[in-house]
């Protein structure tokens, strides 16, 4: 049977006139509603919203635990095998011959930032220092908490869950929305993806659900990542001396938490306004210029030797881990306190909850590295979109974790960076550093990471809030979006206020959980779908049958 050219037709009904002109008012207004009542139970009735989600995640972490973790790991071996795949990795993503639209440098600069900036500076101190007390060799009897010996594991941890995993969910969403965007000529959003198995079935309900499940995960991955980056906000606020955002346990206020959303959000609905080749794009670069700065100093003036050997030797121990800890499931049994009930529970913790977080944050990443990627190869889009932004992960692990466990362990820290909060660990840390020298260089170094923080998080935002644009205007992205920009700005706001006042990060935690939930079944199929579309695309190159359906768009790099 002779081949027949890919469809390159999705039509997606918008509104002609009105509010919701061009956009799809079945996605955007139900993706609306969702949105609206999880804010208005969070707030009216915090709670109670906070008791029925804890409920909620306990079963989801109980059941389907071990989907989070095949899943990435499918994710992971997919990505590598698309690399590796002649017929795959040569393959343009736009018209044959078509270049990328930006350079290398601000290429990484806004993959960096949009898909994990945040969490760094969180968790590029917190996070190596959490495993250094507790993880699942410290459980089992074969580590020391708080010990030398159990360094490499707090490394091979803190690699597993911001290395190949996170950066393969990122890469399979951004992959297939650029596929089919950008080769076939398809609308950017999450329903073209899947079009080799569902055909134009899509244009109905069916691709309707598809994307209002991405939005909705969007908003909760998003307002993950902005919960960490309120609290840490405010706690650089208290730092370089803003009194009454902060509590003694060191958690934000309700009046610090409204505080951080209205500089973040309204920074970030005035970047977004301006677009990704503006705004975006200039934010980005300064926060890796910022990020290059503040890392240069802990590999100066921290840890120096002790980092390299948590690079080098972690990224060894890494790899070498990686085949088992991606298909390992830690199964309780049911006896609270027990070796294989705390296995499990840290299992939940950590693996589950990152497997989750990057699912829920792949179709605000995906799309968005689809919109930046243009007219690159499948190869360099997923050597450059996993191993780039995962190395740059690591040596801020490395340097800046290990220079705060080096203090722990040689410096004399005794325990100050240890019992700080999360977001607050990276200034007790360079606090101990600077404030012997002079007070006013700890004080200058706190400014530093409160503005490369305040980049960060407006970068994440407006990122998020096109996006969501885009996806709820099927797929495109011109300037009719722009009402609709501060809506969601506020939305998103409202949906990080309200679950930081129900319940804390834990309740925008178990949010996520819930809300990645479906939309990592959808990923899963894009897997399929793309395997099925490149397999079919080589038959058609050999057979002489137009694979590429759109015309190039040539533009130089900046």
């Amino acid at each position: 049977m002779a081949l027949k050219p890919p469809l390159s037709e999705l039509p997606i009904k918008t509104a002609d006139s009105g509010f919701y002109r061009g956009f799809s008012v079945n996605v955007t207004v139900v993706s609306k509603i969702i949105i609206s009542v999880l804010v208005v139970w969070c707030i009216v009735w915090p709670t109670e919203a906070g008791t029925v989600l804890g409920a909620w995640n306990a079963v989801i972490l109980d059941a389907f635990a071990a989907w989070y973790i095949w899943v990435v790991a499918l994710f992971i071996i997919v990505c590598l095998g698309f690399a590796l795949w002649p017929t795959a990795g040569r393959m343009n993503l736009g018209a044959e011959g078509e270049k990328p639209e930006f350079s290398n440098f601000s290429w990484f600069s806004m993959m960096f930032g949009a898909g994990i900036g945040v969490g760094m500076l969180t968790w590029a101190v917190a996070e190596p220092v959490a495993h250094f007390k507790n993880n699942p060799a410290v459980i089992q009897g074969t580590t020391t908490a708080l010990g030398a010996d159990n360094v490499r594991e707090a490394y091979v941890w803190s690699f597993l869950h911001w290395g190949l995993g996170a950066w393969a969910c990122y890469a399979v969403a951004g992959l297939a929305l650029a596929f089919f965007s950008y080769r076939r000529g398809l609308p950017l959003t999450i329903r073209s993806s899947l079009t080799p198995l569902f055909g134009k079935s899509l244009s109905g309900p069916v691709g309707h659900v598809i994307d209002i499940v991405a939005v909705v995960a969007t908003i909760l991955g998003v307002a993950q990542t902005l919960g960490f980056g309120v609290e840490q906000f405010v706690a650089g606020l208290t730092r370089i001396g803003i009194g009454g955002l902060a509590l003694e346990d060191g958690s934000a206020t309700t009046m610090g938490i409204v505080i951080a959303l209205l500089v973040i959000m309204g920074a970030s609905t005035l970047s977004a306004l301006s677009g990704v080749g503006k705004g975006i794009k200039w934010l980005s670069n300064i926060n890796m210029v910022l990020s290059i700065v503040l890392l240069g100093f802990f590999i100066v003036f921290g840890a120096t030797w002790f980092g390299a050997t948590a690079f080098f030797v972690g990224i060894w121990d890494y790899l070498i881990a990686l085949p088992g800890l991606s298909f390992n499931v830690f199964t309780s049994d049911g006896v609270e306190g027990s070796e294989a009930f705390l296995l499990a529970q840290w299992q939940g913790w950590w693996p589950v909850f990152y497997w989750a977080w990057w699912i829920a944050f792949a179709p605000f990443v995906g799309l968005f590295l689809a919109r930046i990627s243009r007219g690159r190869t499948i190869r360099e889009f997923v050597l450059g979109a996993m191993i780039v932004p995962s190395l740059m992960c690591f040596v801020w692990f490395s340097w800046a974790g290990g220079t705060a466990i080096d203090l722990e362990l040689n410096g004399g820290a005794g325990g100050l960076i240890l019992d700080a909060a999360n977001g607050d660990k990276i200034f007790a840390m360079t606090e101990f550093m600077l404030a012997p020298i002079a007070q006013a260089l700890a004080w200058g170094m706190a400014v530093l990471i409160v503005v490369l923080l305040l980049t960060f998080l407006v970068t994440s935002a407006d990122s998020a809030v096109l996006i969501v644009n885009t996806i709820n205007a099927a797929g495109d992205e011109g300037p009719k979006a722009r009402p609709h920009i501060l809506f969601w700005g506020a939305a998103l706001a409202l949906v990080v206020g309200g679950l930081l006042i129900s319940g804390g990060t834990g309740a925008i935690q178990t949010a996520m959980v819930i809300g990645a939930l479906p939309f990592s079944v959808v990923m899963a199929l894009m897997c399929i779908a793309l395997i099925k579309a490149i397999f079919n695309d080589g038959r058609r190159e050999a057979a002489g049958v137009d694979a590429v359906t759109v015309d190039p768009v040539v533009q130089p790099a900046e």
